[in-house]
């Protein structure tokens, strides 16, 4: 019996032996992945402490790595051109080897953010996107595009690993993909018929400072830092705590070899004083940048879209609206998307409106024009550019070609004050007079309220929808010319 019992035991101390001495791979990095084309793709994992790790790919020749002291590795492996070819690649430390398959070379990009990036397809509370039936029978059409979800979690400690698995595309499966991140990846997928992958790392009522490192943290704001601090700081709203969830949700996907970032956050900063929120979403993507280690990879990003915000008339979302509209001019290899015309007047309370698809697109146009070489797809909101007044009107020029949805009806969503401060609604319409000169053309705004205009705003309140669009049906972003 005793025999037995040490034979049992000598086995178990093999296996366990065994075990250990098997090379270990991170969950983000297996079957169904889509690797970066044509790059040197970052693989790593864990093996015995000091022990070879040779990486085969089917595609080209073995490269190897020496593990360290805590028996950490990494490997770069070139990646073939785009392609549906399913790959496989094998990795051996000597005394294990484990295989991934069913690997294709494509396009990946990072979903960042928080609620409105998280949305999955079927939506939240009964609340899917809309034609919903029509997007899941279309997935038939984009098994190219395939998505992992990392798993919103809170960490003190960054992490270098997660609970997930990448998914192909299909009826059965896109329900669960985010919405706004797989509009963007049918686009481009449609574009350019190879294989794109989207790696969702987003939370729920993130802040930005929800993603910063604690060092960032600590230089550049007062937020605490220590498990105690956090906790105090936000008790019954831990979707707002900083450093916890870039620890724990993004942190685990940074050696990944990607092409750029989309993101789509903000309204958990509604109250931000100044330039704060601007300064610190420039931090972000630097420290982003820094740790992908990829180069000044795009980031393309979206505007929160109009919502009550307790008062419909209040412009605590048009100053944030403002302040990312701020950094998409300070942020290189940057680009904004424009939301303003994407909700239904009876969303007024609706934080997450149902037109994904339009904001997923628009994305993908940015991507195609600027990474892509789709230099006739458009992709710019119209902007305001200058003013001057004359008479009892201002004229205003816009940036990026404009006119408005009903040309012959009175254009919405412009407000004009004197030196009293106060704004009144405004008429407004399309100007335009031969013969060459400032005034040629230009949106004539005034308003019988206000004899001395000085100055415009334009759908620079929480809920205020207008009908100024572009040639490529973009809308004019909101602004102010005032700093009242």
């Amino acid at each position: 019996m005793n025999k037995h019992r040490l034979l049992t035991a000598v086995l178990l101390t093999l296996m366990v032996a065994g075990s250990q001495a098997k090379v270990r791979l991170p969950h983000l990095v297996g079957d169904n992945m889509v690797l970066q084309q044509q790059t040197e793709a970052r693989l790593w994992g864990w093996a015995k402490p000091k022990a070879t790790v040779t990486v085969t790919p089917s595609w080209g020749q073995a490269v190897t790595a020496k593990a360290d002291k805590d028996g950490r590795w990494l490997v770069k492996v070139l990646t073939p051109k785009a392609s549906y070819t399913p790959l496989s690649l094998t990795f051996d430390d000597g005394e294990g080897s484990v295989s991934i398959k069913n690997v294709v070379s494509g396009e990946v990009w990072v979903c960042a953010g928080q609620s409105n990036m998280e949305m999955p397809v079927k939506g939240f509370w009964g609340c899917p996107v809309e034609d919903y039936n029509q997007v899941v029978i279309d997935a038939k059409n984009h098994k190219g595009v395939r998505s992992v979800k990392i798993p919103s979690i809170m960490r003190m400690e960054p992490q270098d690993d997660a609970q997930c698995e990448w998914r192909e595309c299909s009826p059965q499966t896109v329900s669960e993909f985010s919405a706004t991140g797989y509009f963007f990846a049918r686009t481009v997928h449609s574009a350019l018929d190879i294989p794109i992958g989207i790696i969702e790392a987003n939370k729920g009522g993130s802040r930005v400072e929800s993603w910063l490192t604690k060092e960032n943290l600590q230089k550049y704001t007062n937020e605490p830092t220590d498990t105690a601090g956090i906790v105090a700081f936000k008790p019954d709203q831990d979707y707002l705590r900083g450093l916890l969830w870039g620890n724990g949700t993004f942190n685990p996907i940074l050696n990944f070899t990607v092409k750029g970032i989309l993101f789509y956050q903000g309204c958990s900063n509604i109250g931000d004083p100044g330039n704060q929120y601007s300064e610190r979403l420039k931090l972000l993507v630097e420290q982003w940048r820094s740790q992908f280690g990829l180069g000044e990879i795009p980031f393309y990003f979206v505007e929160i879209a109009p919502y009550h915000y307790d008062d419909v008339n209040g412009t605590n979302g048009s100053l944030i609206r403002e302040q990312q509209f701020r950094a998409s001019q300070i942020i290189p290899n940057s680009s904004l998307v424009c939301t303003n015309d994407l909700v239904y007047p009876y969303e007024t309370t609706q934080i997450h409106p149902a037109q994904k698809r339009q904001v997923g697109e628009r994305l993908a146009y940015t991507a195609l024009n600027r990474d892509y070489g789709f230099e006739q797809v458009l992709y710019k909101s119209s902007s305001y550019k200058d003013m001057a007044i004359k008479g009892d009107a201002i004229y205003i020029h816009l940036q990026d070609n404009y006119h408005a949805d009903a040309p012959f009806e009175m254009i919405q969503g412009f407000e004009i004050a004197g030196e009293d401060k106060v704004f009144h609604p405004a008429k407004a319409q399309h100007f335009w007079q031969p013969g060459g000169g400032y005034w040629d053309e230009a949106i004539v705004i005034n308003s019988p309220e206000v004899k001395n205009p000085v100055a415009v705003r334009y759908c620079f309140r929480n809920f205020q929808i207008g009908n100024v669009k572009n040639g490529a049906n973009l809308p004019l972003f909101p602004f102010r010319t005032d700093n009242w």
